[in-house]
């Protein structure tokens, strides 16, 4: 019964737990001990290195010499974390690991564990959370949450297995993403001669014998435009980019074409490949007129820079194009660069594909989170 004397139950039950019985509801402060007193931070000056986690309040922040806790227990975060629903704020760890004061440290004794992480993670926490300098979920709001369980451990273990295993699956998918993202950064550093070279190390057969590649810089390769406002636009069908990405769609276009975007003011590190018609607010340049290069080749280029050694503020990170146009890179011939654009896109491909996996995957969580864990009757029909 939830605390208004309300039936509780899941949208979706495992069918040997139909007759099980309601769910019951208690505070997370009766289900779970806390040892928040055993925890203790270490200034970074004081750390030393070692081969022991250091958790803070989203995960692990750094490795010590040393160890405080050597046992499974959850881990939820105080303060300087999200608390928005399915933003991992509660966490298992396990085997030896020292914890900072910025977590706090839970041992569940009447709920399976797990379980209690899976629904603490699908909740939004940020009702429970006050102050603003910063924003802090107190030891006494945490165990105030209201958690619903079913009535017996082996339901609440069968859930938790489920979504475990799905977790695994997950992990998995995102290891062979981060491999592929991997693979094409090492391929990219040998495709691309090193600095002050003109010859990368590995080279296409039918390009060995092509000579060095030029130096060129970028006021000979293309222009770069200045991004504008587009308040004064109706709402429309073209992309309305800055330099986080996407914004809205409007009415009018910039340019239409193939472009790379980088960022003028704030995310400079982030190129954007477009095409087609699009506008461009003035946080984000946009290049156009290319001479002797494939756009898709700069685009390769402009992720092998790394745009913050060219950052010309101290505060808010920013590009002048004057700065960008000065910039000297080696350059094949047209068949070249299209061999190497044809090599990596091929990986891109991948790249997405497998990303798009994951994003499904989790999505198939979120939806199974839904499910899973009980609603009032009412909201249930």
């Amino acid at each position: 019964m939830s605390e208004d004397g309300k039936k509780l139950k899941p949208l979706q039950r495992f069918p040997e737990f139909l007759q099980a019985g309601d769910w019951k509801v208690a505070p997370l402060g009766v289900l779970c001990d806390v040892l928040n007193n055993r925890r203790r931070p270490i200034t970074g000056s004081d750390r030393e290195r070692g081969e022991f986690p250091y958790y803070g309040a989203s995960g692990i922040v750094d490795y010590v010499n040393g160890y405080i806790f050597d046992e499974r227990l959850l881990l939820v975060g105080e303060d300087g974390a999200k608390w928005g629903a399915y933003e991992k704020t509660a966490f298992i760890v396990e085997g030896k690991y020292w914890v900072n004061n910025h977590a706090h440290v839970l041992k569940a004794t009447a709920i399976n564990d797990s379980f209690l992480e899976n629904y603490l993670v699908k909740l939004d926490l940020s009702p429970f959370v006050t102050g603003a300098a910063p924003p802090k979920l107190t030891l006494g709001k945490l165990k105030g949450i209201p958690i619903p369980f079913p009535p017996t451990i082996q339901e609440q273990k069968k859930i938790a297995d489920c979504l475990s295993s799905l977790d695994e699956l997950i992990t998995a998918e995102e290891m062979r993403l981060d491999t592929l993202k991997s693979n094409k950064k090492g391929l990219m550093q040998q495709l691309f001669p090193l600095k002050g070279k003109v010859i990368p190390s590995l080279r296409f057969p039918e390009f060995r014998d092509a000579g060095e590649w030029r130096m060129k810089s970028f006021d000979k390769l293309f222009t770069v435009g200045n991004g504008r406002d587009y308040k004064h636009l109706l709402t429309g069908e073209v992309p309305v980019y800055g330099s986080g990405g996407y914004m809205l769609s409007v009415n009018d276009f910039l340019y239409d074409g193939e472009s790379v975007c980088i960022g003028r003011k704030g995310t400079i590190n982030n190129p954007i490949f477009l095409t087609g018609k699009f506008w461009t607010v003035d946080t984000l340049f946009y290049t156009h007129s290319f001479k002797e290069c494939l756009p898709k080749f700069i685009y390769l280029i402009f992720q092998n820079i790394n745009w913050l050694d060219h950052n010309e503020a101290g505060g808010i990170p920013s590009l002048a194009k004057a700065n960008i146009l000065k910039i000297e890179v080696a350059v094949p011939g047209l068949g070249e660069q299209k061999k190497i654009v044809d090599c990596l896109s091929s990986i891109d491909f991948l790249i997405s594909s497998q990303t798009e996996k994951v994003d499904l995957l989790k999505a198939h969580k979120r939806g199974l989170l839904q499910q899973l864990f009980p609603v009032h009757d009412e909201d249930a029909s």
